[in-house]
């Protein structure tokens, strides 16, 4: 059996603020944007160089989904974005404007600093130890 995990979904406010945020501050690609409803679409962002699993940018469509945009576990970190150079992506995403809830450190898997995406929800960006 070969299975993968293809897609998570995030939920968010609107689709073309976090389109803005994933593509013009994290650098994420767009991959589809395909109206399906009249106030609904299907939106695939991911890192650039990825082959894997990608970003379902939701629209909250309830006022139960809204109270978890930014929140979807808790206050943990969510998401885990490895990279091949910590330092050059790190100072990238400072320049950007991306908050950081700490300043980054060593660990024994690697090199690691938690951030915020536009709605609050906490990321890892990840350079795993070789």
């Amino acid at each position: 059996m070969n299975q993968s995990i293809a897609n998570v979904t995030l939920v968010v406010k609107e689709y073309d603020e976090a389109i803005e945020f994933y593509t013009q501050k994290l650098g994420f690609k767009l991959l589809e944007d395909i109206p399906l409803e009249e106030d609904k679409r299907w939106v695939l962002v991911s890192p650039k160089g990825s082959n894997g699993t990608a970003l379902l940018l939701a629209k909250a469509a309830s006022e139960n989904q809204q109270e978890y945009i930014g929140n979807q576990t808790g206050g943990r970190v969510f998401l885990f974005l490895h990279t091949d150079d910590f330092w050059r992506d790190y100072e990238r995403m400072k320049v950007k404007g991306i908050i950081f809830n700490e300043p980054p450190r060593q660990e024994i898997y690697g090199t690691v600093v938690v951030f915020q995406d536009l709605y609050g929800n906490h990321w890892d960006l990840l350079e795993p130890k070789r």
